[in-house]
């Protein structure tokens, strides 16, 4: 890529990319992991602005992007103040900790960026921070929007928006528009969560989200965590209808360090199992999830027969004693090195955007347990669009998951000799291959980022040009 020149001086300087991820960890990821990447192109600066909190949490995690920001790296993190509830707390109250990323966090994210040295030439924004977009307008440089989770969700909601004529989502549906677009409109909130921002939910949880995501449209790029061998459809679909520059830049999935596994107990414990016989389990770390939940799944789960392998944090006494000795119960393991390791064989998953993808780059079948919003239509893409997995339970179905439907769906996902079974496993590899492909040199991965970056050097000059002349 070219450096830039700094005022016809002979001396090159670094095209600096500032990244403004939402300090949540669905959000942190994904936008960490698109920054290393970016942070290996020759010439390019890459800053990534967190709360304190975050950068703490970061610097404990040695495989984290904190590693790789030492000083002689590309790659920098830089803090504001805690300004938004901590993260082991937003799942307890989301309304108020979007309230505060909407409203507290885009001061002290500008003076933070006024004051980097060298200067930002660009940004990339999380598609949920409305405000970045005035901030790449007041100093002059263009701005990306980084939508974090599935391109499919992402065209459903721009296509409700196109047709909402204020009445009830089931009467939409119900009318046949949209050409099933409806089908992959996220799901209303979870009760366990405070409403999204105000003192409604559903439709208008999900009218208050499009909203929040309609500033993308004064972006000059919007790019995507995911890859055109996955999402095709749904990606060219977007590119068909928006005006802008759409770059699809996944999987933006973590950093995992070749070699040796770490003498970690539960690496100990993998190791110790049949080739594919282990159930990997994580149902993520933001929602509270009832304890008669818990209790069935873990029943469910030790009444399946199948080993397995459950992160959960916080207290984890009781699923210890209801998991015996068929569970392996840990507060926190490195997710993805868990899934390609040889002994597991399926992914019990709440069905995040990242855990979607880090179970398609692992190439491990899934069974889904989604608990809210966009985790229901991932749901379906794995399950009816890409064939990967089995739903634990029906989009429709309410209230708790007995456990011996738990234990059903399981025994029927790791019966290695199980012609379904099998066949998951096979389309499983199939799409791990694409997931490799795209990321490779010269996949769709790659050759979105070498064009989005084009298209900032582009759009710099454009900016410089504009702001010269006026």
């Amino acid at each position: 890529m070219e450096a830039t020149h700094e005022n016809g001086n002979s001396s090159r300087r670094l095209l600096h990319v500032v990244a403004l991820p939402l300090p949540g960890r669905g959000h942190i990821n994904p936008m960490l992991s698109l920054c290393r990447r970016l942070a290996t192109r020759e010439g390019l600066l890459v800053t990534v602005v967190v709360t304190e909190e975050w950068l703490g949490l970061l610097s404990s995690f040695s495989s984290s992007a904190a590693a790789a920001a030492s000083p002689a790296s590309n790659l920098r993190l830089r803090a504001i103040p805690d300004v938004v509830p901590s993260e082991s707390t937003r799942g307890q109250d989301y309304a108020d900790f979007i309230q505060a990323v909407l409203t507290k966090m885009g001061g002290p994210v500008e003076a933070l960026v006024a004051a980097l040295n060298p200067p930002a030439d660009a940004v990339v924004a999380d598609a949920l921070l409305p405000w970045a977009a005035g901030i790449g307008r007041r100093r002059g440089v263009p701005v990306a929007a980084l939508f974090p989770q599935a391109a499919a969700v992402f065209l459903a909601l721009h296509e409700f928006r196109s047709f909402d004529d204020g009445r009830p989502l089931s009467e939409i549906h119900a009318s046949g528009r949209a050409n099933g677009y409806l089908d992959y409109i996220p799901r209303n909130s979870s009760p366990h969560l405070a409403d999204f921002l105000s003192k409604s939910s559903g439709q208008n949880m999900i009218r208050t989200f499009i909203q929040v995501l309609s500033w993308f449209s004064t972006a000059q790029s919007l790019l995507f965590n995911s890859f055109d061998e996955l999402e095709g459809h749904a990606i060219n679909t977007l590119r068909s209808k928006l005006s802008i520059p759409i770059y699809s830049v996944g999987p933006c999935t973590p950093y995992m360090t070749q070699g040796a596994n770490p003498p970690d107990p539960y690496y100990q414990w993998l190791d110790s199992q049949q080739r594919s016989s282990v159930l990997y389990v994580s149902l993520g770390s933001f929602l509270p999830i009832s304890d008669v939940h818990m209790v069935e799944l873990a029943t469910g789960l030790q009444m399946s027969g199948v080993p397995f392998l459950w992160v959960m944090r916080g207290d984890c006494t009781q699923i210890k004693k209801l998991s015996g000795e068929m569970g392996f119960v840990v507060p926190w393991c490195d997710q993805l090195s868990v899934l390609c390791h040889p002994s597991v064989g399926g992914f019990l998953t709440h069905c995040g955007w990242n855990s979607t993808l880090e179970g398609i780059y692992a190439g491990v079948p899934m069974v889904t347990y989604p608990l809210m919003w966009d985790q229901y239509p991932n749901s379906k893409l794995i399950v009816d669009d890409w064939k990967v997995g089995f739903r634990i339970k029906n989009e429709e179905e309410e209230g708790v998951v007995g456990r011996e439907q738990i234990a059903n769906v399981v025994q029927k996902l790791m019966d290695l000799d199980a012609d379904d079974s099998r066949e998951l496993r096979r389309r499983a590899r199939e799409f791990k291959e694409r997931s490799l492909k795209a990321s490779n040199d010269g996949g769709s991965s790659t050759t979105s980022i070498d064009a989005f970056l084009q298209d900032v050097i582009r759009c710099k000059q454009k900016f410089a040009y504009h702001n010269k002349t006026t």
